[in-house]
């Protein structure tokens, strides 16, 4: 996945168009006033939620943060790889869907991209080179999708990675939903672009410094996100085992029985495993996906109400025919396909 994600940065940068814009540097998107000299996580809490939003694709959900007030927003770049279409929703409930990508980083896993807005609020941007093993920081992000989580921690150290990327090792709780979210300093800065890494088995919480994504505020290379997708779509079809999809078409009357509340329920969950499980099958690692699959289809009907019949059969039906396979490969798009088709057929339901 590094290595397509490497070729895709490139090839933003190759192929990047539009008209030209003006565009200006870091203090620009953090033209606000300077926030006094420590504030406590209440008070960053209560200036920040207005400028992180809540970003969602087909596979995946994940936060971000605007940079500047006409629609820029920061995040990671595995939130907005998940499909044809990304959806942002803002402070303000406000639900708008990513025009373009701005610039992408896939060394650092940042992506800056744009919705078609205007007089949005934005957040500081500090130094993340002043940070320091033991010093504070708040994480604000929307966990497992309880949108604006705001935990507090330390610095627990600053680590080189693949490459020598630095990172700042965290002890806030970052967990999936929270990728992307600002990291801030105890003056309400933000200092890094949170981010969850499976490392020897434990989940580990880490923070990208915001250095990275300065110069990319201030060198974008705009691509329609129409272009990106598909750019994405054909290089994971380049780089990953041939699969056969067999995505369910449900009628609507699968969710017959079914309340909103459950409804939410499954798109939750779902939507949590398929971002915990995808990177995994990227990373090769497709027993591992199957597992984190199977596990979330079990708790979610284990959950689900007894009037909420059709969603849990085409679970526990998808369930029994991944086990009669031998290779994790289908066995993960077994489990996939099926999440896909629950997910549809309550889109197609919202949408009536």
């Amino acid at each position: 996945m590094v290595r397509v994600l490497l070729a895709l940065s490139l090839a933003v940068a190759a192929t990047g168009c539009g008209a030209s814009r003006s565009v200006a540097g870091p203090e620009h998107a953090a033209r606000a006033p300077s926030p006094p000299a420590t504030l406590t996580p209440a008070q960053i809490a209560a200036r920040s939620l207005p400028s992180v939003v809540t970003i969602r694709t087909a596979q995946s959900l994940g936060t971000g943060f605007i940079v500047r007030p006409d629609g820029w927003i920061a995040t990671n770049l595995h939130v907005v790889v998940g499909g044809p279409r990304v959806r942002v929703t803002l402070g303000d409930a406000r639900e708008l869907d990513v025009v373009e990508v701005l610039a992408a980083s896939p060394d650092h896993d940042l992506a800056l991209v744009r919705v078609e807005a205007h007089g949005l609020p934005v957040l500081l941007l500090g130094d993340s080179n002043a940070m320091k093993p033991g010093d504070p920081v708040v994480a604000i992000g929307n966990p497992m999708g309880l949108e604006s989580t705001v935990s507090n921690g330390l610095v627990s150290a600053r680590r080189k990675v693949d490459g020598g990327v630095e990172v700042l090792q965290v002890s806030a709780p970052i967990s999936p939903g929270s990728s992307g979210g600002p990291l801030f300093n105890d003056r309400g800065e933000v200092i890094g672009i949170a981010t969850a890494l499976l490392e020897g088995g434990q989940n580990l919480a880490f923070g990208v410094p915001i250095r990275y994504l300065v110069p990319m505020i201030q060198q974008p290379s705009p691509m329609p996100f129409s272009e990106f997708a598909a750019l994405v779509a054909s290089m994971r079809e380049a780089n990953l085992p041939k699969v056969r999809r067999s995505v369910p078409h449900h009628p609507v009357s699968l969710l017959d029985g079914c309340p909103q509340e459950s409804q939410r329920l499954v798109v939750k969950m779902l939507g949590e495993a398929i971002e915990t499980g995808a990177p995994l099958y990227n990373a090769r690692k497709p027993d591992a996906c199957y597992h984190v699959y199977d596990g979330a289809a079990s708790d979610l009907v284990r959950r689900l109400p007894a009037g909420c019949k059709g969603p849990a059969k085409a679970l526990s039906d998808a369930q029994r025919r991944a086990a009669q396979m031998s290779d994790p490969v289908p066995q993960a798009w077994a489990m996939r396909d099926a999440f896909d088709g629950l997910l549809d057929v309550i889109a197609r339901k919202q949408e009536q």
